[in-house]
């Protein structure tokens, strides 16, 4: 296999220098490197359930999260049921503020009056000990997917499918991969039973869903290395030239070139436009787009969910200048735990807000509001200087419910906490200890050129990915340009575009910051003085050709320096 020595020179910096790690790594194989689904705890006893349920024209139901996890989820078992013939299923997404997330012992019982007999979850369950026991006194058996920590009692149903159990080889699968491990042992199984609707399917058709596995596994920030990095990639291959109709729409009306399609364009594109459908409305609507094989529909549907999401950003926009001209009012800089909240604001947008004022100004935030139901409920986010569930655990009396992880979480309080909540919380982080935060590294995995700067390069680079969490894209430190053109843009103009340019060989280039504000970017002086940036190399989705999206600007007269190349991590 060829492989430049830039890139063998990238990959050894992450540790991957072996040759056959190299060609792992960057040939990711469908058959090689996915586990077994049978190696799933409890998989066997789920695939037996399910079977019977099918074979016996059972009434099964699909209950799946709001998000987009969840809802891809259950578009993967949706196409599942309805490739083998089976009609008589259904899916319920919870509404995400009159109900909110969980496992909902209400719904149940609608469920059971409908006549339906098995249950099988996504991406929620794991900790739904009590409402699996009121299933079981309805007469409806459970088949748990989901990916989440545990954190008490298993339910005691048919199956519990979650790779952080049992000696399953990949404990980080997300949500929609589970449920999509369960039809890929379905189908081995019910091929080997010689069952009619099973054995008319071709082989490797479970490969089609894997548009709605990448979609869900970039989407749930879960980490893009080991098994994810495999669906990842053959997920973006079939969302390339997937025939969802649904898809096709939302690409369309989001402009993502779908043929050109990378995981950036999930996250910053298509996953919030799926999700705005659960935060500003209801989610079946997410869950027809996916599903769909109706062009006007999924063109109808799609613009719907245009218009959701643009309202949604422009809601979000409001409340965090709100929060931060209340955070402005009562708190001070030295401040590490924020509260602030609204009865006013939607809490299903909160995480979007508090996230953007954590950015801004690091520590523990959490921002409230109140749900249909009169329920204060909200989000925190922390830099991970203090943990989110450290906090609630410590301030249990608090709330009536809590979940997350160290570094988010969300909530729902109990009557009269919310005066108090401000002091509960930190006095919560100061007994649960708060660890120092790291300032961001500036380090650069190689030095970069304006003039070497290409599409050869990009190709090279992107051999690398998919890129999140876990695989970083590579960051270059490019040091021989200087500022001919700064622009600030956007509503909020916290986008900043410069122009740079490399007086010796004439090469220029665009770089980008999204998403900053004036005090958090900080200039040059004086445009036409040498400057240097540690920045990963993207295509630009809009102009066409090459960008550089800035992590940093580094302003230095010297940057040339072998003091500013230690800076930036490149020597020493």
């Amino acid at each position: 296999m060829e492989v430049s020595e830039f890139l063998r020179t990238l990959l050894s910096k992450r540790g991957i220098d072996e040759e056959h790690r190299i060609a792992e790594f960057l040939n990711p194989d469908y058959d090689l490197h996915l586990h077994s689904p049978f190696t799933i705890f409890d998989m066997e006893r789920a695939v037996t359930r399910l079977l019977l349920a099918i074979q016996q024209n059972e009434r099964i139901a699909v209950y799946a999260d709001f998000d987009c996890d969840g809802i891809p989820g259950a578009a993967v078992l949706s196409d599942f049921f309805t490739k083998i013939g089976h009609e008589n299923f259904e899916v319920y997404l919870p509404h995400r503020d009159r109900e909110g997330y969980g496992f909902h012992a209400e719904a149940l019982a609608a469920l059971a009056a409908r006549g339906v007999s098995l249950i099988i979850t996504v991406d929620v369950g794991t900790n739904a000990a009590a409402e699996v026991e009121v299933a079981k006194k309805l007469g409806v058996d459970v088949i748990v997917t989901d990916h989440h920590e545990v954190t008490g009692v298993l339910p005691d149903c048919v199956a519990v499918l979650n790779p952080k159990l049992g000696e399953y080889p990949f404990r980080d699968l997300c949500g929609a991969a589970v449920a999509w491990k369960l039809v890929q042992a379905a189908l081995v199984e019910g091929r080997q039973r010689g069952i009619p609707s099973f054995t008319q399917v071709a082989d490797g058709w479970e490969k089609w869903l894997l548009d709605l596995v990448a979609i869900a596994t970039v989407a749930d920030l879960v980490p893009l290395v080991g098994e994810n990095r495999v669906l990842a990639h053959w997920g973006l291959r079939v969302l390339r030239k997937s025939p969802r109709l649904g898809l096709q729409a939302l690409c369309n009306s989001a402009r993502v070139k779908r043929a050109d399609i990378l995981e950036d364009d999930i996250a910053f594109s298509i996953a919030p436009r799926i999700n705005a459908a659960s935060r500003m409305d209801e989610p079946d609507a997410a869950f027809r787009l996916l599903t769909t094989r109706k062009r006007d529909e999924a063109e109808k549907i799609a613009a719907h969910l245009e218009d959701l999401n643009a309202k949604r950003k422009g809601i979000v926009a409001g409340i965090v200048r709100q929060a931060k001209k209340s955070v402005k009012q009562r708190f001070s800089e030295n401040d590490q735990v924020i509260v602030v909240g609204n009865p006013e604001w939607k809490p299903a947008l909160l995480g979007l807000a508090a996230n953007s004022i954590m950015e801004e100004r690091g520590g523990l935030v959490c921002v409230w509001g109140r749900d249909a139901k009169g329920r204060i409920k909200g989000s925190c986010r922390s830099d991970g200087s203090v943990s989110v569930v450290d906090c609630f655990a410590a301030a249990d009396e608090a709330f009536v419910e809590y979940g997350g992880h160290r570094q988010s979480g969300g909530f729902t309080l109990r009557e009269g906490s919310v005066h108090t909540l401000p002091e509960t919380l930190a006095k919560a982080a100061a007994d649960s200890g708060a660890v120092a935060i790291e300032p961001k590294s500036f380090a650069a995995d190689a030095i970069l050129a304006l003039s070497e700067i290409s599409w050869s390069l990009y190709e090279d680079l992107s051999r690398m990915g998919p890129f999140g969490i876990g695989n970083q894209k590579p960051i270059f430190l490019v040091a021989d340009g200087i500022v001919t053109e700064v622009r600030r843009f956007g509503k909020e103009k916290n986008h900043v575009e410069l122009m740079l340019e490399c007086r010796k060989t004439g090469s220029r280039a665009r770089a980008f910051q999204f998403f900053r504000s004036p005090e958090q970017f900080t200039l040059p002086p004086t445009q036409g003085l040498p400057v240097g940036v540690t920045a990963s190399l993207e295509r630009d989705s809009y102009r066409g050709g090459l960008t550089l999206r800035l992590v940093d600007v580094l302003q230095s007269n010297a940057i040339h320096s072998e003091e500013a190349q230690e800076r930036a991590g490149m020597v020493g």
